[in-house]
Order: C-alpha cells, then sequence, then structure tokens
C-alpha cells in the first residue's frame, strides 16, 4: 500500500508540474490559464493528447515540436519530474502525516515562483493570494506549535524583507518581501528566518557561479526565486534541529 502511495504523489507531481508549467508562464502575461489551449508557442499549433503527457511526452518526441521541429525548452520536463521527485522524497524525510499536505502546498509554490522569477523576474500577486489562503486553511486543520506562529511567521516574514528593501534602497524586489510573508504563514516566525538566511547563502553561491561562468553581471538583478526555494526547503526540513544544536553550544 506504502508503494502505490509514492505512485500516487509521482503521478500527481508530474501532472502538477505540467499545469505549474502553464501557470508560471501565462499568469504574470495576464493570460488565462484555461485558454487558449497548449499549443507550440513558435508555430501556434494546438498539442494533441499525445503530446502533454507530462515529462515521457518530451523524451519520445526527443525535445522537439512534431509540427515545426522547434526544440522545446527543457525546463518544461525539468519542472514535471523535479515536482514528482520533491513530492516523494517529501513523505520519505518527514513520513505520511498529514504535514505532507502542507509541505507539499509549499512545494507547489516554490516551483511556481522559481518559473516566474526565472522567465519574468516577476513573482505575481496573484499567486501570492491564492498560497496565502491555502496556507491559513492548511494551519488551521494541521497546526504547527502555538496558533500565534502562523501570524507571527507572516509578520516576521513580511517586515524583515522591508526592512532590508529601505536600508538597501530597494535591494529587495517587492514580490520577494510579499512571498516570505506568505512563505511565514507556513513556516512559523523561527523557520521564516532561517529561510531567509539559507537563501541569502543560496543567492551568494548562486550568484558567484554566474559570474564564474558568465551567466550574471555584476551590479545586476538576478532572480532570487531558486535561491528562496533552496532556502526555504532547508530551513523547512533541516532548521529545528540546528535551532536545537545552537543552542546547545550557547
Amino acid at each position: 500500500m506504502t508503494t502505490l502511495y509514492f505512485i500516487y504523489a509521482a503521478i500527481a507531481g508530474l501532472v502538477l508540474g505540467s499545469f505549474y508549467n502553464v501557470v508560471g508562464l501565462r499568469v504574470p502575461v495576464g493570460e488565462s490559464i484555461i485558454r487558449p489551449r497548449s499549443h507550440c508557442t513558435t508555430c501556434q499549433r494546438t498539442l494533441g493528447a499525445g503530446e502533454l503527457v507530462p515529462f515521457f511526452s518530451y523524451l519520445v518526441q526527443k525535445g522537439t515540436c512534431k509540427g515545426c521541429g522547434t526544440s522545446i525548452s527543457i525546463l518544461y520536463p525539468l519542472t514535471e519530474i523535479g515536482t514528482a521527485a520533491l513530492f516523494v522524497a517529501m513523505p520519505i524525510l518527514i513520513g505520511w502525516q498529514p504535514e505532507v499536505f502542507v509541505v507539499w502546498t509549499l512545494i507547489s509554490l516554490l516551483i511556481l515562483i522559481c518559473i516566474t522569477d526565472l522567465r519574468y523576474m516577476l513573482i505575481p500577486d496573484k499567486i501570492l493570494l491564492v498560497f496565502a489562503i491555502l496556507f491559513v486553511a492548511l494551519r488551521l486543520v494541521i497546526p504547527a506549535g502555538p496558533w500565534w506562529n502562523m501570524p507571527l511567521g507572516a509578520v516576521a516574514g513580511f517586515t524583515l524583507l522591508l526592512l532590508i528593501a529601505l536600508v538597501s534602497k530597494n535591494g529587495m524586489g517587492g514580490g520577494d518581501i510579499k512571498l516570505f510573508g506568505v512563505l511565514g504563514l507556513a513556516l512559523g516566525w523561527k523557520c521564516v528566518l532561517l529561510a531567509f538566511l539559507f537563501s541569502a547563502c543560496f543567492g551568494t553561491i548562486i550568484g558567484l557561479l554566474g559570474m564564474l561562468f558568465g551567466k550574471v553581471k555584476r551590479g545586476e538583478p538576478m532572480p532570487f526565486g531558486p535561491a528562496i526555494a533552496l532556502g526555504t526547503i532547508a530551513a523547512y526540513l533541516w532548521g529545528d534541529r540546528l535551532l536545537s544544536w545552537y543552542f546547545q553550544l550557547l
């Protein structure tokens, strides 16, 4: 039975990953996620059912459009297989418990902000609002700590990023500020602060590697979404252990 749960999680991850590609590419530019149907952005041909199977269609078509032969971005299958892998990994790491629904929702948000930030350097308010509502609903049913941990986490995440933006004179984008407010609803105040610390570390590493390979130029803005995703997942999984270890050293 447990094996079936993991199969369901993998399939759900693949399907949702495909859906998140659509949402992440359309919502920031004000397009509907329903119409038009999925199509090749080069030849505008509507995709058939066989071309919409997450990840596997990309493999069968060898990464090209069946109509015009244009290469399909590798980000599409990477998003799908990455979402599936994370959906399977989380129950292994935290167990099959109600909290897994919170972390799956958290992963979904992080996948979406990576797509929108990498493509448009933007984190849409519509996406943040939807996930804020989801996290409030989930935390009312699946609480993490005392009742005040959720609102305090939202205030802590939003305020910290806002102060950094003010001090650095807009060195932090408005989308990042609101995102950490939403993350605070899911993580609580301690974990959201750790998430920012880890995100800053990952951002520094990504920035240095980007400059090393000529993908990032000094002084120019770069997408912070992937670093936030990595930092948030690290804080969620290991934040409590790191805090306990730190306080034991004091």
